[in-house]
Formats: structure tokens, sequence, C-alpha cells
């Protein structure tokens, strides 16, 4: 049973947005809110399989950049599809900067668009999902411990549970797991980070990178600095 959040404060547009994503996908939950405050309560209670939400909602004109905020920090890679008013030439850069999956100006689109575009992340939150369950099902025994979504969009699992990291502190993870044994220079890592592109930054999302791991497993030891170079990526160094 999938699950859909739908974030929008003007009832009208929420029940329109509701019957598009049961109509697009009979079966589903469809959990409408209409304040951050509920909203966020609620990304932190369930883990939504997509999310839809405005960027205004009331007074409080951001409050859609701060729920995606949010939803980073959950390390899960929700996809997020962004409904607003606010014109997409301004906002659609700013929303794919923060990791939203797409960005519709309302009265712009018809509820064909809002379909597919609900379809596509339909798709893509299935693939998690059988990505996740074979995650699960691995055991301390395989030779690679660590599973991470090829696609980059899914919290990656150590011995089958998931490691909630941001999605910046990921996109580190991956590049160092996908040349797992060799040691990755900062030059490198730089590329997996949008902003503060520095040694000192660098080492950050390391940090939170093994914090999150030894919350799992307190020996932990997979992440190797190797002085003025970078990090390797040593997953059978780890002796468990």
């Amino acid at each position: 049973m999938y699950k859909v959040a739908i974030i929008e404060d003007d009832a009208p547009t929420s029940r329109q947005l509701c019957a598009w994503a049961l109509s697009a996908a009979p079966g589903i939950v469809v959990e409408p809110w209409f304040a951050r405050d509920d909203a966020e309560a609620a990304i932190a209670r369930e883990d939504y399989d997509l999310v839809v939400l405005d960027i205004e909602l009331g007074r409080d004109r951001h409050a859609g950049v701060a729920i995606i905020n949010s939803i980073n920090k959950t390390g899960r890679g929700t996809p997020v599809l962004v409904v607003s008013a606010m014109p997409a030439a301004i906002y659609r850069g700013i929303m794919k900067a923060l990791d939203a999956w797409d960005y519709l100006q309302k009265t712009t689109f018809e509820e064909a668009d809002f379909i597919d575009t609900f379809l596509e992340m339909l798709r893509a939150a299935r693939n998690r999902r059988r990505i996740a369950e074979a995650a699960a099902e691995k055991t301390a025994s395989d030779d690679d411990e660590l599973s991470i979504d090829p696609l980059h969009q899914g919290a990656p699992f150590w011995r089958g549970k998931r490691v909630n990291v941001p999605l910046t502190a990921q996109r580190i993870l991956a590049v160092l797991h996908e040349r797992q044994g060799e040691v990755v220079s900062y030059d490198t890592l730089f590329a997996a980070v949008k902003s503060g592109r520095n040694r000192e930054n660098i080492r950050k999302h390391i940090s939170t990178l093994r914090e999150a791991f030894r919350e799992l497993d307190p020996d932990f030891d997979a992440i190797e600095n190797i002085p003025m170079r970078g990090f390797r990526w040593n997953g059978r160094k780890h002796s468990g």
C-alpha cells in the first residue's frame, strides 16, 4: 500500500489534487495536510512514498521550502512534487536545487500533466521499495554489507538497516562506494556537493556519515581517512 501526502492550504485545491492522485493510482492512501507544523510532524512520523506540496501555506510564504528540507533530513529520498502559483521561471531552479522531483505552476497545467508526473514518481517509489526489500534480505555474511539505490534517490542500507543521512551525504557515500578500495580525492568529492565545495565541508559530511552508521553499528570503520588526499570506502576492513 503506497502512502502519499498532499500538503496544500487551499481546501478546494487540496481536494482536487487528492482526487487526481487517487484516479491515477486507485488503492493508494492519500493524506491531506494544510499547515506546515502538521505536515512536518507527519513527515517525521510517516515514511511517505511521495509528497505533493505548495510553497506557500497560509501566511508562511516559504513553508514548502522548510518542509522539503525536513524531508531531505530524513534521508529517505522521498520524491517531492511542488505545485505552486509562484512563477515557474523563478522557482523551478530553486526547487531543483532542493532536490524536488518537479515543479508545476498552478493554472498552467492540466490534469493529464499532473497524472503523468505523479505516475512517474510512483514508479520511482516502487523501485525504491524493491531496493529496500532486497537490502533487508541481505545478511552479515554478504561480501558487500552496504546497499545503495543505483539512482541515488533512496536511503542506503547497512546490513539491512536504513542509514538515515541527508542527500548530500548520500551522494558522497555513493561516490566512495562506487570506487571502493580506491582513494577518492577531495576534488572528486566536490562534484557530489552543490555548495560548500571545500575540504572542511567534505569532512563534516564524512563525520555525518560515520555517526549515522555507528548508530546502527558501533564498530563501523569502513570509511578511511587518507591524510592530505581524501577518503576510501573499505567495507572488507570492517570485521563485524
